[in-house]
């Protein structure tokens, strides 16, 4: 099997990301490896490392009765936590909630209308501090996207990572982005395309 990254350590580099850079340096775009797969026994998930091969986020999946996947941090302190619903009359959606919070989502995923566009990614409060819609295009599948903004600036990017399979991928995220989020977003992917997904057996 391919090595995925040398390092292991766990460090909070998404406190460095949001950190920026030194004064007078200019700001590079955010990029992780995201590895499908959980380090812990028995565990489905994600594994995230940054440039610096330290363990960024993680997502560890015990019971496939859960209907949500958490985001976490190195410490295993949640991001957001995704969360599927299903028979809306919207239609099927994955919701994306800050933190556990249970009550009120950011954001809303759903698929496409076809072609291009994969998904759309619609804040839940519209005209909320920093809330903006998103749009996703490409395949997933390929492990080959891009999120852009609602100004059509490509905002961030799921890319294969050679030599490794579509369990191992980068995923860039420019700067001024919530990186966390960009992260979210790639896991509502996942639950959407993926075969098998961390949801795909879940029916509620």
């Amino acid at each position: 099997m391919a090595r995925v990254h040398p390092n292991v350590p766990p460090s909070p580099a998404a406190e460095r990301a949001a950190a920026g850079p030194p004064a007078g340096e200019e700001e590079e775009p955010t990029s992780l490896t995201v590895w499908r797969k959980s380090l812990l026994f028995n565990c489905r998930g994600f594994t995230v490392f940054d440039a610096k091969g330290d363990l960024a986020y993680r997502v560890d999946s015990y019971d496939d009765a859960e209907a949500e996947v958490v985001l976490m941090d190195p410490a295993g302190r949640p991001a957001f936590t995704v969360r599927r619903k299903r028979l809306s009359l919207s239609g099927e959606q994955w919701l994306i909630f800050a933190g556990e919070e249970a009550r009120r989502p950011l954001y809303a995923v759903k698929r496409g209308g076809g072609g291009k566009l994969m998904a759309r990614v619609a804040p839940c409060a519209p005209g909320g501090a920093g809330a903006a819609p998103f749009e996703v295009e490409g395949s997933y599948a390929r492990r080959r996207c891009v999120v852009y903004d609602g100004e059509r600036r490509a905002v961030a990017e799921v890319q294969p990572k050679e030599a490794v399979g579509t369990d191992v991928f980068r995923l860039v995220v420019q700067p001024g982005v919530d990186v966390s989020l960009a992260m979210a977003v790639v896991v509502a992917l996942d639950q959407m395309f993926a075969r098998p997904s961390l949801l795909r057996s879940w029916s509620s």
